[in-house]
């Protein structure tokens, strides 16, 4: 029982992004834009602090595995072929 796949590709799933501070980046941008204090020693100021807080107590994201599923199409390729 021989089957022949000339071209079989599987696309990988979408993962939503995680902007984990995005909110407090997002306030200190538009601050920049609009008062152009880019040293963030004025008006920014509290935008910088909270920024900085969000980014020094969220936990980075853990890795997550890689589907095998291409491993596994490999193996199964030369099989079939």
């Amino acid at each position: 029982m021989a089957i022949h796949i000339k071209n079989l590709k599987v696309r990988p799933r979408k993962n939503v992004s995680n902007n984990m501070c995005g909110a407090q980046l997002a306030t200190m941008l538009g601050c920049w834009a609009a008062t152009g204090d880019m040293g963030s020693t004025g008006a920014c100021s509290d935008a910088a602090q909270t920024l900085f807080q969000c980014m020094r107590t969220t936990p980075l994201p853990k890795k997550t595995h890689r589907p095998t599923i291409n491993y596994h199409l490999a193996r199964l390729g030369k099989n079939i072929q």
